[in-house]
């Protein structure tokens, strides 16, 4: 499989040096608006094609997947355009910026017989399975609640402070927190309460969530852009406690007992970057002739966009257009 990158930033760059330690794909164009930009990313990755448009790398036909890397503001956009072309796409979390645009990306792709794909890395992880292998083993007992959080000292970065790129930690940090309970609690949510700290710009610096599922169970997740979390997943149970370091990209899970002895460690197997696992199946699904992933079906995409669109109103951040 030949994939393209639209977007030449540090996520891009990630993703060009997973796929060049990958067998079976080949990363073969890149694009960005600036065409030395994306001349030095392509000589840096050793890639063969550079363009300096979008619309080029869309209509290449050696192209079979595009992964877009841009701000989340413009990711309908540029799906839309690689649909328009049919070419498979596997795009970066968040998937867009409201639930509006994730609908009608997801629409336009059922129209065109397209495979898109969310790039959000923890659904597609064996450390998923391995997780819910331990919370099914009861070794816990009944579990009760968890917790999960997620901050980074990231706020110097335009995008995310700048509502025009739809900015805020929610949409690049929290949508972990959120799939992380979705995971491994599933959607069966009676009610949710948060509150957020908003920056100058008028996006969630800070956010605190608590989802309220049907049958008793709680989910507490934060995330902000200011400082350094210790990233933990954890979930509570009658007879202890599971850690998860970090929900981000998990690196092993330890199981602890009423008096804190590690009772059971498990690791989570070596890697090339973690992206390699949404590459494969979204490889896997197009030699499948799917127009969806089975570890990010699109229901999930909107459900996830659907409840942070109603985390943001209800915190009173709107970005441009909405």
């Amino acid at each position: 499989m030949n994939i393209g990158i639209l977007g030449a930033g540090n996520i891009a760059s990630t993703m060009a040096k997973t796929l060049n330690s990958m067998k079976g794909v080949k990363c073969r164009a890149v694009a960005s608006r600036d065409l030395a930009r994306a001349k030095n990313f392509a000589l840096e990755h050793r890639i063969q094609n550079a363009y300096g448009s979008y619309e080029e790398l869309a209509s290449d036909p050696a192209i079979d997947i595009i992964y877009i890397a841009t701000p989340h503001s413009h990711h309908a956009e540029h799906a839309k355009l690689c649909i328009e072309h049919g070419k498979a796409v596997l795009c970066e979390k968040a998937f867009a910026k409201n639930a509006a645009e994730a609908k009608s990306v997801l629409d336009f792709a059922k129209e065109k017989n397209v495979l898109v794909t969310e790039a959000i890395w923890t659904r597609y992880m064996p450390s998923r399975k391995l997780i819910d292998e331990i919370l099914v083993s009861s070794i816990i007992g009944k579990i009760t609640s968890l917790s999960a959080n997620l901050h980074y000292n990231i706020y110097h970065k335009e995008r995310l402070v700048n509502p025009a790129l739809a900015g805020g930690a929610l949409l690049d940090v929290g949508i972990y927190t959120l799939n992380f309970a979705l995971m491994h609690f599933g959607a069966e949510i009676e009610r949710v309460e948060s509150s957020a700290a908003l920056t100058e710009t008028g996006v969630d610096g800070t956010n605190s969530i608590t989802l309220y599922y049907k049958d008793g169970r709680t989910a507490f997740l934060n995330s902000g852009m200011f400082s350094r979390s210790d990233r933990k997943g954890i979930f509570f149970g009658e007879r202890g406690y599971i850690v998860v370091e970090n929900i981000n990209n998990p690196n092993s899970i330890c199981v602890f007992d009423e008096r804190d002895n590690l009772v059971k460690k498990v690791e989570v197997p070596p890697q090339i970057s973690g992206y390699e696992y949404e590459v494969e199946e979204t490889v896997a699904a197009l030699s499948a002739k799917k127009i969806e992933c089975d570890s990010m079906p699109h229901r999930e995409t909107l459900r996830v966009m659907e409840i942070m669109d109603s985390l943001r109103k209800s915190w009173g951040v709107k970005f441009p257009g909405e």
